[in-house]
């Protein structure tokens, strides 16, 4: 991805005064923590151009993992007593969360450790709202906050060059390399009609829209073998990658992060209007979509008005889900909520 010096100097002033503010919102949230407290967390948490990344992978592995107790300890510790020892506990044992997710959005042409930083930002987010009494782990919270931060920070970066950030296009954008490698043409710059026909009904959009979001992405994809940084070892993105495949811990907040998104998913499901709520299972949750033309049919309505209907469920279904996601942490939390 192209972006003049102009604009990416301006991202990165703007990326690190979010960074500070966010620091001093959490550190200002509990009035007895000091200076050298603030340089602590801004030095753990900020991953700069220089840093190398596989040392930076290395020192998020000097931190243990946290027991099920453990977590709850300094999680309460730090909401109750402004413990800043008990949150560090906390924010370090999770770093290595944030550089794995990070890693999954490094095919978008914006430097890692950036997305790192950004997700840092959002575990500290997290940090600020988790509640350990409302029953989740904090990894299954926290990684709602480090996807939003990272995502973010990649649209306003692609705004730069006018990848667009409509509700299309951003589904596109979040979606195409996933739908790409499915179909094994990850590694293709132009989609063949059955390809785009296939992407085109998997995600309800136009396959004019599959196009030209696909023409975006593809001059800018890194391939899992290219070198990172300037430095002189290189590695390269594959060996980023952390196996945790063993570690049942994560994999089962990774299945209780999916047991919560679905019952998430299905109280909001209910505050739909019916005809809302029918509309959207079958144009986006059922396996074969119906298309517009059918419900046209059904619902006596034209094309138009069932797209419009579908989009507008979507979003009241997101504004939903994420305003269920902060209710059940911001209940008596606001003294130290961010603002």
């Amino acid at each position: 991805m192209i972006i003049s010096q102009s604009k990416t100097k301006a991202t990165k002033q703007g990326r690190i005064s979010k960074l500070k503010r966010s620091i001093e919102q959490f550190c200002d949230s509990k009035v007895n923590i000091i200076k050298e407290h603030k340089f602590m967390v801004s030095s753990m948490l900020k991953v700069s151009p220089d840093t190398n990344l596989t040392q930076y992978m290395q020192y998020t592995r000097k931190f243990p993992l946290l027991t099920l107790e453990q977590e709850y300890e300094y999680a309460t510790k730090w909401r109750n007593e402004g413990d800043i020892e008990a949150a560090h506990r906390l924010i370090t044992a999770h770093l290595r969360l944030v550089v794995k997710i990070a890693a999954g959005y490094k095919g978008y042409g914006l430097p890692l450790n950036e997305l790192i930083s950004e997700g840092n930002i959002g575990m500290l987010q997290a940090t600020q709202r988790f509640d350990p009494e409302k029953g989740f782990r904090f990894t299954t919270y926290a990684i709602w906050w480090i996807k939003a931060a990272i995502q973010e920070y990649i649209l306003h970066s692609w705004s730069l060059v006018k990848i667009g950030t409509t509700a299309v296009q951003k589904k596109l954008f979040f979606n195409l390399r996933r739908l790409k490698s499915q179909i094994k043409a990850l590694g293709e710059n132009d989609l063949n009609p059955e390809q785009l026909e296939m992407i085109s009904k998997s995600l309800g959009v136009p396959k004019i829209e599959v196009q030209n979001m696909n023409q975006r992405l593809s001059a800018h994809d890194h391939s899992l073998n290219s070198p990172i940084g300037n430095d002189n070892d290189y590695d390269e993105w594959q060996s980023m990658l952390v196996d945790e495949s063993s570690n049942q811990e994560e994999n089962y907040a990774e299945q209780e992060e999916l047991s919560n998104r679905k019952n998430m998913l299905q109280e909001a499901m209910k505050s739909l209007k019916p005809r809302e709520r029918e509309i959207l299972v079958e144009r986006r949750l059922k396996e074969k979509p119906a298309t517009l033309e059918e419900l046209s049919q059904i619902y006596n309505i034209s094309r138009e008005r069932i797209r419009q209907i579908e989009v507008r469920a979507f979003e009241k279904l997101q504004e939903l889900i994420q305003g269920n996601v902060s209710r059940s942490q911001n209940n008596n939390f606001s003294n130290h909520a961010i603002a």
